[in-house]
């Protein structure tokens, strides 16, 4: 009987030392779990701080990963186990080159703790540091620079007369003389001054006129300047523009008597085709108004795809084939090419046109 009682005993300690360990667990409790690094400038570079936790828990800690929500933030963690009644910390930085602004930003914790998912929060914001002379003026246009080598009108319409002016930057120590090699008729340039000094700046003037271009829809040119006398060609700005008739001073008479544009198609699929082949689709455009279609422009994507319209004026009730001719030379796979025809219907003067198909390369 004395011997069944110290058996039992055993037992009872064992089962109770048991139980013990297996309700043992381990808890993670953090000093702080937000941080705001106010404001600070973006020159002052990365920002670090630290979150110190303890394991207050019955267990030992393990911390099994910590994640940033952005690449801007990196944390490093104590990757030994904890044990209880131990300190461990998070590191985190954050990186503030090219994101000024206010930030708040996240490090999610997971572990073997009780609590096994914590979220750590770090916020502030950043104040822009000034920005570089090459990087307020990235294109270079021989020794002087421009926030860009392109001046774009936009829309314009068929008569309109529009200036823009880009700014010249010389940046090196010694003065820049700027004369103009060739520039496109209906373009009218100056470049003030002519010799623009060491570490000073000048302007180039361009004035489009729309009516001397003589065309219709997207056109882009280019404004060759010699630099100190050199004839680089690299040394040069381009000009675009999207050039629209004027339909605003059409009375209600004359827009019901207009010519109408219509396409059987808006599209059309080769299909298959072999690489070096090429294949024709006709689009017909029929002029469904009281008055003669006028085909302003006819301009394709590409210069694989060939447009050929019959004829450039449509009378009321006519219809006229567009042929186009896609040559699959030095393609590959899917293609899309697109066509843009330019009319004086006054409701619908842009009509873009499609050609796809799927080129199988030869083995």
């Amino acid at each position: 009987m004395k011997r069944f009682l110290q058996t039992m005993a055993v037992f009872c300690l064992v089962a109770a030392v048991s139980i013990g360990f297996a309700n043992a667990q381990s808890k993670i409790a953090f000093e702080e779990t937000q941080h705001n690094f106010g404001s600070f400038m973006e020159a002052a570079g990365v920002q670090t701080t630290v979150f110190k936790f303890k394991n207050t828990g019955t267990a030992p800690l393990i911390l099994n990963n910590v994640k940033a929500s952005c690449g801007c933030t990196t944390p490093k963690w104590t990757r030994d186990p904890i044990a209880p009644n131990g300190s461990g910390e998070i590191t985190v930085s954050y990186n503030p080159a090219n994101r000024p602004g206010v930030f708040t930003k996240t490090v999610t914790v997971t572990s073997n703790a009780e609590n096994s998912t914590v979220v750590l929060t770090i916020s502030g914001s950043v104040e822009q540091r000034e920005k570089t002379l090459a990087e307020k003026f990235p294109r270079e246009i021989g020794p002087l620079r421009a926030e860009t080598n392109h001046i774009s009108f936009a829309q314009l319409k068929q008569n309109a007369v529009e200036t823009k002016e880009l700014e010249l930057v010389n940046d090196t120590d010694n003065p820049v003389k700027v004369d103009l090699q060739t520039v496109p008729s209906h373009l009218t340039v100056k470049v003030e001054p002519t010799t623009i000094p060491a570490k000073g700046r000048g302007k180039m003037i361009v004035t489009y006129d729309a009516k001397k271009a003589d065309t219709y829809g997207f056109a882009s040119h280019r404004i060759y300047l010699s630099i100190d006398g050199s004839k680089d060609y690299k040394n040069s700005v381009g000009v675009s523009a999207t050039i629209e008739e004027d339909f605003s001073d059409l009375t209600p008479a004359q827009l019901a008597n207009a010519p109408v544009a219509k396409f059987n198609a808006l599209d059309y699929d080769f299909g298959d085709m072999k690489q070096g082949d090429k294949k024709e689709y006709t689009f017909n455009l029929t002029n469904d108004g009281k008055s003669d279609l006028q085909i302003r422009n006819v301009r394709s994507s590409c210069g694989c795809t060939a447009v050929a319209p019959s004829k450039k004026v449509v009378a009321p009730g006519e219809t006229v084939p567009i042929k186009v001719t896609f040559d699959s030379r030095g393609k590959r796979g899917r293609q899309s090419k697109s066509i843009t025809v330019i009319t004086n219907d006054p409701k619908n003067p842009t009509s873009t046109l499609r050609i796809s198909s799927n080129i199988n390369a030869e083995s």
